[in-house]
């Protein structure tokens, strides 16, 4: 009995100098994601534009709501997180702890421009992206695009301006309004198959196809988590033929669906990262978003495969004729390599460096919009801002790394490269890297 009396403030200073268990490294990251994600859905609630997609549990989201934006509040708060992780990082020799903090950070760091923006602070364009989206985009003078002009200008037949020969060629491949949702079916049912050879898909994978008016943009795809989309496509302008597989591969396979539902299986389920419940719009994981569902068109489609099939399959469908179809895919490939004109469009609103009359007329003379399609784009730009550079330059920086890890020749390796990215947490940086820094 004495001796136990003796061992007991023994063991009460044992137990008083351990305390509580230390937290290990993967649960301060889990701790902090969970931050994360709580910070993403309360500004989300006064910038509708916040938060693309979220499929994690409902106690995350907020209760409640102030009167006013509570911008200095949420910049605080994002700095403190940043700090954190930073830290969190430096004391690891994990990899994988180390990847997730980088890439939370990065993100964290599109919130503080954000926050910005929705409250009227703007820096000039290319320091927008660099806050935004972790890349800027090369600038190329206007002498640039007058080259592809002229390469364009001896491919169109009969004479003229270049972009009215361009219109003139492509309305012979619009969709008739009553052959639109056949069509588009289509084009996304082979898209599908091509994507399933070579991904294993969740069994309840499934989306539902709109269509809408009155919108900026052509296409939309809205993650709803457990592998189901809401697919939208604006049907208040004139849609052209390509845009069936375009959009079908860009916003279904292998494009943002396959992204949303991979990452929501391989990190979110199988792994249990909370941060990529939350897909914030502007943020770096929109280059990677958009990049790759643009290159993703030519990945499920690779060399004349595309136009092969709009041929054969997708023009008797809408009842058009398939005279031109070859030279019309062949323009639509300088057409887009013109993308980058959006750029200068978008740098020169933004910089203010660019009226709106000069801005349509570049839309018009050198992407090579109709008027209509201008008017919208020129909307999507005001209302996105430096966003587009994920679309043109984001598939580069896609390209420069699926082309690093494969070669033109080894389309399987191709497929495993992509799916490997649209299934980790690549940052634009791993990609500048990764393609040799263009």
């Amino acid at each position: 009995m004495k001796k136990t009396l003796r061992l007991l403030p023994l063991l009460w200073l044992f137990a008083c100098n351990n305390g509580p268990a230390k937290e290990s490294g993967q649960q301060q990251l889990d701790r902090l994601a969970v931050q994360y994600v709580r910070l993403g859905l309360d500004i989300g609630q006064y910038d509708p534009d916040f938060v693309d997609a979220y499929y994690g549990p409902d106690s995350l989201k907020p209760a409640s709501k102030q009167d006013h934006f509570p911008k200095d509040s949420f910049l605080a708060k994002v700095e403190t997180l940043k700090k954190a992780l930073q830290e969190a990082a430096t004391a690891t020799d994990n990899d994988t702890l180390r990847i997730r903090a980088n890439w939370i950070t990065q993100q964290l760091t599109a919130f503080g421009r954000r926050i910005r923006i929705f409250s009227g602070e703007y820096k000039p364009f290319d320091e927008e992206s660099q806050e935004l989206f972790g890349a800027v985009a090369p600038a190329y003078p206007e002498a640039h695009y007058q080259s592809l002009i002229a390469e364009l200008d001896s491919l169109l037949p009969g004479k003229g301006p270049v972009a009215a020969r361009f219109q003139q060629l492509a309305n012979r491949f619009v969709v008739p309004e009553k052959k639109l949702d056949t069509v588009f079916k289509t084009a996304i049912a082979e898209a599908r198959k091509r994507t399933l050879q070579h991904y294993d898909l969740p069994n309840t994978e499934n989306f539902t196809l709109e269509y809408v008016s009155g919108k900026p943009w052509m296409g939309y795809n809205w993650y709803k988590g457990h592998y189901q989309s809401l697919i939208q496509v604006s049907a208040d302008l004139k849609i052209f033929i390509e845009k069936a597989i375009d959009l079908g591969c860009h916003e279904g396979y292998p494009g943002h669906h396959v992204y949303n539902m991979l990452l929501e299986k391989n990190l979110y389920h199988d792994k249990g990262w909370a941060e990529i419940s939350l897909y914030p719009l502007f943020s770096p994981q929109s280059l990677i978003a958009e990049g790759s569902a643009n290159y993703g068109i030519e990945l499920a489609f690779p060399g004349e495969e595309k136009t092969t099939f709009t041929r054969d399959i997708l023009l008797p469908l809408a009842g058009l004729d398939t005279a031109g179809i070859t030279a019309y895919f062949h323009a639509l490939d300088i057409k887009g390599r013109l993308n980058y004109a959006r750029n200068e469009v978008a740098r020169g609103i933004l910089n203010g460096t660019m009226s709106d009359s000069t801005a349509v007329q570049w839309l018009l003379n050198y992407t090579l919009l109709n008027s209509e399609a201008a008017a919208k784009g020129l909307q999507f730009i005001r209302k996105n801002r430096s966003y587009v550079i994920n679309y043109n330059y984001g598939q580069d920086l896609i390209k420069n790394y699926i082309d690093a890890k494969a070669a033109a020749g080894q389309p399987e390796k191709r497929w495993d490269a992509f799916g490997y990215l649209l299934s980790n947490q690549i940052t634009p940086a791993d990609l500048i890297k990764a393609g040799g820094g263009k």
